[in-house]
């Protein structure tokens, strides 16, 4: 299977904070990808990149999407409030020149697709969160994108109407063909496992691949399979992923606690890697997914005991 989409070395500097990469990152044409790690871990980063809207620092972005075959759809749902749905969807059509006509009859069939073919003269004003995010994945599908980039569409949405897009964005897919390549970012590691054939987990700090995991089952989902244990059993395990990638040291030996005895400088403050504070194994403790060490203090003893 030929490569939508690859990031190879790349590094990106920002003022008063350390940079991040090296990123490598591959995306083959036609796979949903999710990315998950804490904010400030690159997720944005890599989507911006991917899109073009961001230049690299170091290393090499290869992007085999024609010019005007990348969707993205962003946190808001970001419509011109002044113009009704089928305006807002056909906009990205009429920029790249096509007829007003023409436009109009496939922001109507892609505004149908997302169920809203009942919603056509409505501003956003009239419309529901959730009906304004499908307005916008409406408006990303409607170029027919080879690369659909998707930053935390739904995490402000309730979550049975998160649930009823997810399926929306899965049936869309697979009725593609050839089916695009997404890539999702999300800090919810049930809706990653759920969505996505491959979830990829960012190293809080550099931003940097710590590990990719291979979801269970195929696209899209079939009736009932959240209740599946090997869904379960994966959603523990891309959690587990995410928390190590998420605390200043692994989890590994003494299950969230320094070795007796040992000592380590960490960050406080979500600091990453900038002067820290010695930490003593056997005074300090802390949650898996936490940025800052949790110090266990003495217990208070009471009067004359």
């Amino acid at each position: 299977m030929a490569d939508a989409a690859a990031l190879a070395g790349v590094v990106v500097h920002y003022p008063g904070r350390p940079p991040l990469g090296p990123i490598d990152l591959t995306i083959a044409a036609g796979e949903i990808v999710a990315l998950v790690g804490a904010s400030g871990a690159g997720k944005s980063t890599i989507l911006r990149l991917l899109a073009g809207l961001e230049t690299a620092s170091g290393g090499r972005v290869d992007r085999a999407a024609a010019p005007g075959r990348t969707g993205f759809v962003f946190q808001a749902a970001t419509l011109m409030p002044w113009a009704d749905a089928r305006t807002n969807v056909a906009l990205p059509l009429e920029l790249a020149g096509v007829a007003a006509p023409e436009a109009r009859r496939r922001a109507e069939a892609a505004l149908s697709a997302v169920g809203l073919g009942d919603r056509l003269t409505a501003r956003p004003r009239q419309l529901s969160g959730g009906m304004a995010m499908r307005v916008s994945l409406a408006r990303a599908l409607v170029t027919e994108p080879d690369l659909l980039l998707l930053d935390e569409p739904f995490a402000a949405l309730d979550s049975v109407t998160r649930r009823r897009l997810i399926e929306d964005l899965h049936r869309l897919w697979a009725q593609r063909s050839p089916r695009p390549a997404v890539v999702f970012v999300t800090h919810d590691v049930d809706e990653a496992v759920y969505l996505a054939g491959r979830a990829v987990v960012l190293d809080a700090t550099t931003g940097r691949v710590t590990r990719e995991l291979v979801t269970p089952g195929t696209l899209p989902r079939p009736p009932g399979w959240r209740a599946d244990a090997g869904y379960r059993a994966a959603v523990e395990d891309l959690a587990a992923e995410l928390a190590n990638s998420m605390t200043p040291f692994p989890l590994e030996e003494g299950r969230g606690r320094l070795a007796r005895g040992e000592t380590t400088t960490a960050g406080v403050g979500g600091g990453g890697g900038k002067a820290g504070t010695a930490l003593d194994a056997e005074n300090t403790s802390f949650e898996a997914g936490a940025s800052t060490p949790l110090p266990i203090l003495p217990p208070t003893r009471s009067k004359g005991s």
